[in-house]
């Protein structure tokens, strides 16, 4: 198929083969990392259907980069994607100051799929004000 020719957007929203005709979907493990970005980058209320899905970290910006603070996204991070993404379990969410930026903090999640065991770890930056 021609690429000018394939739909923007289609319903539902499934990948469009390639030249030999293959489906290019994500694996395990690239699916449950780009889910765990959606959950923590959704506000609640966001998406249609779901108003209580997500974390909404984005509502923490303007907190000070105070303990209380990161203590508030390790539990709120623990606690959305307990109740979200149900293809892994969290062993541990870390979440600590950036050397030399005061206004940063880094947020490390390490967890495993539920399917196969596999250990995986995956972590974000999120800016607050200084």
């Amino acid at each position: 198929m021609n690429p000018a020719l394939r739909p923007l957007l289609g319903w539902p929203l499934l990948t469009v083969p390639d030249a030999s005709g293959q489906l290019d979907y994500p694996s395990l493990e690239d699916s449950v990392r780009q889910m765990i970005r959606v959950i923590l980058s959704t506000r609640p209320g966001e998406q249609l259907m779901r108003p209580e899905f997500g974390a909404g970290l984005d509502r923490l910006v303007h907190e000070s980069n105070t303990l209380a603070t990161r203590r508030r996204i390790r539990d709120l991070v623990q606690e959305s994607l307990t109740h979200w993404e149900r293809r892994i379990l969290l062993d541990r969410v870390d979440v600590w100051d950036v050397p030399d930026q005061p206004s940063h903090v880094r947020v490390e999640i390490a967890y495993r799929l539920v399917r196969t065991g596999t250990l995986m770890q995956t972590g974000l930056t999120v800016e607050l004000e200084t």
